[in-house]
């Protein structure tokens, strides 16, 4: 594609102004073309189609005057009404569904306690299809009113094709389950990896508006890495997703080689506490570390020597994201965060031993308590939401990329 073609320059300044006014709307025309560096004349061309597209919408600021006219200001904002998502988020332990509309509001959200381990393609597809029809019953809407849905799941996931190529959540690998969930659903079905779309919420409603370049590491059952550069989700090839508990960290006893997701995931750490009786059962019924840790407290065992192994090579993967990206900041969350203040002070330090002199000046390491509900509803919606901001609407909406 030509770089110079204006076509293209206006799709890519649609999109731009389409942004701003997300994340700062109410917003004046002015402001857009101060904050984007696009000419006046551009922007009120844009987003007169805009508005006649019903994307955004004017609204009168009562007491803000023209300085020259005397009456309210026209400031521009999205139109919540423009179209509605399904955010679904198929986690270790349950399922979170989240309807939002155009602006990202929740309209409605439910979660299912549940654990989705190694299950069959259609047990999971009927899971998610069960849920994205009560979670939208609930938003007193019709599944003909959705005009996307997005699933995020752990592992490795190839976002154009919706292929999960490796995952926890599958007894199969490369699973197109895009495509499942659209024929049960009819609804057009996005897949991501739960690590991009959290890393997404966190720059549209989180600690990270105000930057646009971070990493975020998330640490559940698989080890997952978003990566925002310049305010856009980086992906591989095919659109894949990363995740960097396929990290090799050394080699185990018989010689095959160690990766960090065998000693510092979710699993790994759940499997060492099973060995004290008081968590046993709470391990082996999949409730998570929630639960695990309540029953530890009143017998007042000591957190395992895993824990500090798993929070010793989380500092080393964190560093080498670090080295490889140098981000001004990287944003640790997860469900090991529940391992609480001693495994945090691990990570930190590990990092800092790890992680080289220059950035550790310029890397910021942030840790963020596990995403709830509503959070991780959010982060499903907001790569859908995405999708349709780039998606062609009549003549006026930025183009999805090819």
């Amino acid at each position: 594609m030509k770089t110079g073609d204006p076509e293209l320059m206006r799709e890519i300044n649609r999109f731009r102004i389409l942004d701003i006014v997300r994340r700062h709307g109410p917003i004046a025309r002015v402001e857009i073309s101060a904050r984007t560096e696009i000419s006046p004349t551009t922007v009120s061309a844009i987003t007169g189609a805009l508005i006649e597209d019903g994307i955004i919408q004017p609204v009168a600021l009562g007491g803000i005057h023209e300085p020259t006219r005397g009456r309210p200001r026209v400031m521009l904002q999205l139109d919540p009404n423009a179209a509605r998502v399904v955010g679904v988020r198929i986690g270790p332990h349950g399922i979170v569904a989240a309807v939002a509309n155009f602006k990202g509001d929740v309209l409605a959200s439910l979660e299912l306690a549940l654990r989705v381990r190694r299950q069959p393609v259609p047990v999971v597809a009927d899971l998610v299809e069960d849920t994205v029809r009560r979670v939208v019953v609930e938003a007193g809407l019709t599944l003909g009113d959705i005009g996307s849905l997005c699933v995020t799941l752990p592992g490795t996931v190839e976002f154009r094709s919706g292929l999960v190529r490796f995952g926890p959540t599958f007894a199969d690998r490369d699973v197109l389950f895009g495509q499942a969930v659209a024929m049960r659903l009819g609804v057009p079905a996005i897949v991501e990896s739960d690590a991009n779309a959290l890393a997404l919420a966190e720059h549209w409603f989180g600690r990270c508006r105000d930057v646009e370049d971070f990493a975020l590491v998330l640490l559940e059952q698989a080890i997952g890495l978003g990566i925002l550069h310049d305010g856009q989700l980086f992906r591989g090839a095919h659109g894949l997703s990363h995740d960097i508990g396929e990290l090799v960290i050394g080699a185990k006893a018989d010689g095959s080689l160690l990766r960090l997701v065998d000693i510092a995931s979710e699993q790994a750490v759940l499997s060492e506490l099973a060995t004290d009786p008081a968590a046993r059962d709470a391990v082996h019924a999949g409730l998570g570390f929630g639960p695990v840790l309540d029953r530890l407290a009143p017998s007042g065992a000591e957190m395992p020597d895993a824990v500090e192994r798993a929070g010793r090579a989380i500092g080393i993967g964190v560093a080498n994201v670090a080295t490889i990206f140098a981000p001004p900041r990287i944003v640790v969350t997860g469900s090991l965060l529940h391992l609480g203040t001693p495994f945090r002070e691990t990570v930190t330090a590990s990092f800092t031993q790890a992680v080289s002199a220059p950035l550790r000046a310029v890397t910021a390491l942030v840790f963020e308590p596990p995403a709830g509900t509503a959070r991780l509803g959010q982060g499903a919606a907001a790569i859908a939401l995405r999708e349709l901001y780039g998606s062609p609407f009549g003549t006026t909406g930025p183009v999805r990329p090819a």
